[in-house]
């Protein structure tokens, strides 16, 4: 390929469980799809509010609830083939925007393991769309093209290895004949992609519960791009519902990897670049369980009044809101409208141990631990990784430590959007030990290092998936913030 290509929960958790802690108020909230989820009491505290929420057992109201049957009404989906593939299946070559491989024969080994993922995912001749979204995540559409280049050219472009840096068009040409006549590799890319695939392989058969429906909005252009990204999104069974924006272009990313592995990044946001909320997205985010918002938006122009309107629609439909923190240098460009999100409609948060400590303005000295205890006091559950040396779940002040999986590492790009969508696969089979689900996070990231790429494959979801729901069925512990796996004061 040449550069040219540019012109319903199933079972709620136990009553025991860390969510319903007599800490958390029983101010439950009847909704569709959380028929035993309550929510939210709001207080303050340093001038940021404090929300709280957790799992009301086998119970609705006063009427029990029949575990068996949740999220499992079939009467409310209109699936024709609960495995979509693309109308109009995309004849560009299959990949995904995964470190470049300078083996021909690996790299051919790899598009066709890929090839092989998507077949077998996308099986389905046409899909009608649900009536209700498991997880809609809001984020930026961008197709990445990666490729190994040398030290000297990053230097003859004036570039600092291992950045990720915003260019406009005419920087982002620049770059592009330089690299004319390179390798390279294009792919619906972006961390946020990555998560919702692998949340989307994870639900791909009725493991412990119904097949779950993923899907993302944002903005693509009516380019050929946009189509690229929208087709190879769909094959892998997360649908794209945003239309395209007429006479706009999609968002790409330039991925260049130097021989000591080191990435720089550089992100061309398009003519499309800007996300309105309309009527359309409106009903979608209405329609949805959980609703994930990517931090990159921040950085586009006045999405941040998008973001707010999106979030509050979620909330006023019962779905809970997680945000990605995404990345330290965006956070500390856009801390305060981070914040106004976070402190008022985050239930969930997903950082790695930098962006946490940035959440939290600590300083790079004080631990991640410390930041996870400190987020958790305003958010809800907070998910913080920290690399080779685990990770934290924060509740209520406190943090549930997950001690890292053994694992032999190959590429560790993608290990925290694997991280994120095992806790978000918890969440929706109504899982509440905080523990385990930290534990199947944590073994999906580590799969996920251990292979090249940065996508969770299908049939290592499979296996996960179903060695969960064993570990889950015949486990009886369940970890409760102020036990002894919660890490002391």
């Amino acid at each position: 390929m040449s550069f040219s290509f540019l012109n319903s929960l199933s079972s709620p958790p136990q009553i025991n469980s860390a969510f319903c802690s007599p800490f958390f108020s029983l101010y439950h909230f009847h909704c569709p799809p959380f028929s035993s989820l309550y929510h939210r009491k709001k207080s303050y505290r340093n001038g940021r509010n404090i929300r709280e929420w957790g799992f009301l057992g086998d119970w609705k109201g006063k009427e029990g609830v029949n575990s068996a049957s949740m999220g499992k009404d079939k009467g409310r989906f209109i699936w024709i083939s609960s495995l979509c593939r693309s109308l109009g299946s995309s004849s560009s070559s299959s990949s995904k925007g995964e470190e470049f491989e300078s083996e021909e024969e690996e790299q051919q080994q790899q598009q066709q393991q890929e090839e092989d993922d998507e077949e077998e995912v996308g099986t389905g001749s046409f899909c009608v769309l649900p009536d209700r979204w498991d997880v809609l995540a809001l984020g930026q559409a961008m197709v990445d093209f990666s490729g190994m280049v040398d030290d000297e050219l990053l230097e003859r472009l004036g570039l600092e290895k291992g950045t990720r840096k915003v260019v406009n068009h005419e920087e982002r040409g620049r770059v592009l004949q330089a690299l004319d006549g390179c390798s390279y590799k294009a792919a619906a890319g972006g961390s946020l992609s990555n998560s919702l695939v692998a949340l989307a392989r994870l639900g791909s058969k009725p493991i412990g519960g119904p097949i779950l429906n993923v899907a993302m909005s944002g903005s693509i252009g009516s380019d050929p791009l946009g189509g690229f990204y929208r087709s190879k999104l769909r094959r892998a069974n997360v649908n794209f519902l945003s239309a395209p924006i007429k006479d706009g272009t999609t968002g790409t990313v330039i991925v260049l990897t130097t021989p000591d592995a080191q990435r720089t990044m550089l992100a061309y946001q398009g003519t499309s670049s800007a996300i309105n909320y309309d009527s359309c997205l409106a009903g979608v985010v209405s329609r949805t369980n959980i609703f994930v918002v990517e931090g990159y938006l921040f950085e586009l122009p006045d999405t941040i009044k998008t973001i707010s309107r999106a979030c509050e629609e979620a909330r006023q439909s019962g779905a809970l809101v997680a945000v990605t923190a995404s990345d330290v240098s965006c956070i500390e460009r856009h801390y305060d409208d981070f914040w106004e999100i976070v402190g008022n409609y985050a239930d969930i948060v997903f950082a790695n141990s930098d962006e946490a400590r940035a959440l939290s303005h600590f300083s790079s000295k004080e631990s991640p631990i410390s930041a996870t205890r400190y987020l958790s006091h305003f958010v809800p559950l907070v998910s913080v990784t920290d690399g080779p040396r685990g990770s934290y779940i924060g509740v209520k002040g406190e943090a549930v430590y997950i001690p890292p999986p053994p694992c032999v590492p190959v590429d560790s790009c993608g290990a925290g959007d694997a991280y994120a969508s095992g806790i978000l696969y918890g969440i929706l089979r109504g899982v509440s030990d905080l523990k385990g689900m930290g534990t199947l996070a944590a073994r999906i990231a580590a799969t996920v290092v251990g292979q090249q790429g940065t996508r969770l494959r299908v049939h290592d979801a499979v296996n996960l998936a179903e060695s969960f729901t064993f570990n889950l069925e015949s486990s009886t512990l369940r970890t409760d913030v102020g036990s002894d796996h919660v890490s002391s004061l």
